[in-house]
């Protein structure tokens, strides 16, 4: 159960303005409370001229390349067959899913009570509350519709129709755990759009949508909750933006409602200011998390073209920012195409037409470059998928006058300044003697803690930093693992020590207030970024983060990286300032490839890529005692996360020792050139 003290300190973390809107939502909850016992509204409460309009045009789908399609149709015939995958838990019942079941702890949520009165945080009450809700995204539905689309096979279609119908008896608007964030309803509605979509063709569509009563009451009631329970003050981040999108969508495809219209200007609004709040100028989203970069990029693209090719007017400031987004992504990512693994990341998508084998960063810019064009320096290889032919077959303009206007990168950028966020990187070559250097990418961070008051999905990661050889993590940052119900690990994997960088007197930077709240941020400063350029150029990065002032001497952390193309090396100063002597760990986490064998100071490390070995030396700082960790679990220490609900054993070389203003720790990573 959530504790007095919580409230306590989230309530701190509120201004006047938010607190006086909670106040009146919960005055709204008293009042949607008599929902419970409505029945399906009659005629009046939608147009009695109902007509799905917003088609694919004719031919799209021969666009999609046949490989991404057969990937759909498998993904498809896995759940035909009754199985699925959620964070790293399988299940079996797929053909007939129990709505309110977590497979994980065997429990299952109460569907008989009103939303509001459900502790859904609560593991021991409801089971893990992001086991329930994923399914009912519905996002397996769009990939089973999707396969009708591409096959017209009707076992799809009828088993999408089985599944809907099963989902909306059992969840009643306001009964149930399904009907308490704005998130879910907002994903939810933007499955259902696309699921209406891409069942056209079958002869049951109308009468699984606009002519049915049960279908309207869903749709009405899931755009009138978003309408009255947005995500304000410190909670306004990609939540607000999944709720505006999901109702533009929905209004604009499903606006079968006398307040369609008022929804459509509503929702259009609340995106375009939404969008631009929740990312920096440079492109990069401000919760510096970048998983949920790609959330908000997917559901900005799905709702700004749904709203495009109904005809209503999208703000050319809404296109500009998702342009940015997609140049701003294209410049962080490496030569695998794989972005920052940088602060929380839930495996959260906006739409699903893809079936696993699709990178879902590949996607994103094959999409920005249907859109916007991509610029010389994006990368070059992108995946073929199902979801670009069709987003770009809908857009009939995507602000391209406006883009056109805008002075875009013409050199690949490497330093975000408003966003902290430095790449360091040198490029694959070939040298004199005919041998093959892979690409070395390293992220420093000395961006701010998180977005909001709150950053609710920050870690205490300032000045740490990711080290990957051609797309293989060596130094790795260990990702995110979980969110509720076990609490020692939600700690670890948002910790300073579960990150490249140094810990104090056994503090993290950043003072934890719950879950998704930091009541203290640390501070960074960027003193100096000069990106490396060529194959024989040198780059050099210089931060420092005040996280642990309140010690004794108010010391400073400030850490600079020197990166040598030529010499394929990267060698890290670390330093203190303050009157007095701390306890010092420095934290170093290899990836899972990442074969190690520490002899004093030196770390030898190997590992495979393809077919092909790789090794490095890393040179520790001899002023600490240095030991490897590999999955310890009384205090956790060792773990990798590579998505949402899994987590693996691998090494951490951990120094130990005391540190002062005059002291230096030197570490230096050559790689096997």
């Amino acid at each position: 159960m959530t504790s007095a003290g919580w409230y306590v300190r989230r309530l701190s973390r509120m201004g006047p303005k938010e607190i006086g809107g909670r106040v009146s939502d919960v005055a709204r909850k008293r009042r949607f409370r008599g929902l419970l016992n409505e029945q399906a509204p009659n005629g009046t409460v939608w147009h009695a001229q109902r007509r799905f309009t917003a088609l694919l045009p004719d031919g799209v789908l021969a666009a999609v390349p046949e490989d991404a399609a057969q990937s759909v149709i498998r993904a498809a015939n896995r759940f035909m067959d009754g199985y699925a995958e959620y964070f790293g838990v399988a299940r079996k019942d797929m053909v007939n899913p129990d709505w309110s079941l977590d497979p994980k702890t065997g429990r299952r949520a109460p569907n008989d009570l009103y939303s509001f009165d459900i502790p859904y945080r609560d593991e021991s009450a409801v089971g893990d509350i992001k086991q329930i809700w994923e399914p009912s995204r519905h996002q397996h539905l769009t990939v089973l519709a999707a396969a009708y689309a591409l096959t017209q096979d009707e076992r799809y279609a009828e088993r999408v129709a089985e599944h809907l119908k099963s989902w909306w008896a059992a969840n009643p608007p306001m009964r149930g755990v399904h009907w308490v964030s704005g998130i879910e309803l907002g994903i939810r509605l933007l499955s259902w759009v696309w699921v209406r979509r891409l069942l056209h063709g079958w002869s049951g569509a109308a009468a699984l949508f606009e002519e049915n009563p049960e279908a309207l009451h869903q749709i009405w009631h899931h755009q009138k909750f978003l309408s009255a329970f947005r995500s304000r003050g410190s909670s306004a981040n990609n939540h607000v933006i999944a709720e505006a999108a999901g109702q533009l969508a929905a209004s604009c495809a499903f606006g079968w409602f006398p307040q369609s219209p008022r929804w459509r200007t509503d929702a259009m609004r609340m995106l375009d200011e939404q969008l631009h709040r929740n990312t920096f100028e440079s492109g990069i989203n401000r919760e510096l998390a970048t998983e949920y970069h790609g959330l908000v990029l997917e559901l900005g693209l799905a709702a700004a073209i749904e709203a495009d090719a109904a005809g209503m007017p999208v703000p050319d400031s809404t296109w500009l920012v998702l342009m940015r987004m997609t140049d701003a992504l294209a410049a962080v990512v490496d030569n695998q195409l794989r972005p920052p693994r940088q602060g929380d990341a839930d495996d959260g998508y906006g739409l699903i037409l893809d079936g696993p084998d699709v990178s879902r960063w590949a996607s994103l810019l094959a999409t920005g470059d249907a859109l916007f064009e991509r610029m010389r320096w994006w990368p070059l290889s992108f995946a073929g998928d199902v979801r670009t032919p069709l987003l770009a077959a809908l857009a009939r303009e995507a602000g391209a006058g406006a883009c056109a206007t805008v002075s875009r990168p013409l050199q690949h950028p490497a330093h975000f300044p408003d966003a902290g966020l430095t790449i360091l990187r040198a490029p694959t070559t070939v040298t004199p003697a005919g041998k093959e250097w892979g690409e070395v990418w390293v992220r420093c961070d000395g961006g701010p803690h998180g977005f909001l008051s709150i950053a609710a999905h920050a870690h205490a990661d300032a000045l740490s930093v990711e080290v990957r050889h051609d797309g293989v993590d060596v130094l790795a940052d260990p990702g995110t693992y979980c969110y509720h119900g076990e609490p020692e690990w939600r700690s670890y994997f948002r910790s300073t020590i579960g990150h490249n960088t140094l810990e104090l007197d056994d503090r993290d930077q950043s003072v934890s207030g719950g879950p998704f709240m930091w009541t203290k941020h640390a501070n960074t400063r960027l003193i100096a970024a000069r990106p490396a350029e060529g194959e024989m150029g040198a780059g050099h990065w210089c931060a420092e983060h005040d996280g642990y002032a309140s010690l004794p001497g108010a010391p400073m952390h400030r850490r600079t990286v020197e990166m040598d193309n030529a010499r394929r090396e990267l060698v890290v100063f670390d330093e203190i300032t303050g009157r007095y002597r701390h306890n010092a760990r420095l934290a170093f986490h290899l990836g899972p490839k990442v074969h190690v064998d520490l002899v004093g100071k030196t770390a030898n490390l190997a590992w495979t890529n393809g077919e092909k070995v790789h090794s490095a030396v890393l040179e520790l700082p001899p002023d600490l005692t240095w030991r490897a960790h590999r999955g310890e679990i009384g205090e956790p220490l060792g773990w990798y996360s590579e998505g949402f609900g899994r987590k693996e054993p691998v090494t951490t070389l951990l120094g130990t020792g005391t540190v002062g203003r005059r002291d230096v720790l030197i570490s230096v990573l050559r790689f096997d050139s």
